[in-house]
């Protein structure tokens, strides 16, 4: 069964789609971001905050959220994928 995880703002992710989390600091993830935003590739989760880490999936598609990329694989090693706060309507970020 596919599972689903929050990844900030409301926005989720299948996680059996995802190929890496990654940092988005260093200069060939700047230019998979700069090329994936070019193509018509990128999917901005960031709500205009800034990009902590840049989701990898499977079909060639980057996802940019504002979340680090330790609380993306902790959610998506984790039971839960959505936080029970979040689930009450409240937001963490």
């Amino acid at each position: 069964m596919n599972r689903l995880i929050h990844i900030g703002f409301g926005n989720i992710v299948n996680t059996s789609k995802i190929i890496a989390v990654v940092s988005p600091d260093s200069a060939p993830v700047k230019r998979l971001v700069q090329h994936a935003k070019e193509a018509g590739t990128a999917i901005d989760a960031t709500q205009g905050r800034k990009t902590k880490s840049v989701l990898v999936m499977e079909n060639s598609q980057i996802v940019l959220s504002a979340l680090l990329p330790e609380t993306i694989a902790g959610r998506a090693q984790g039971d839960l994928g959505v936080p029970a706060r979040e689930e009450e309507g409240h937001e963490e970020e």
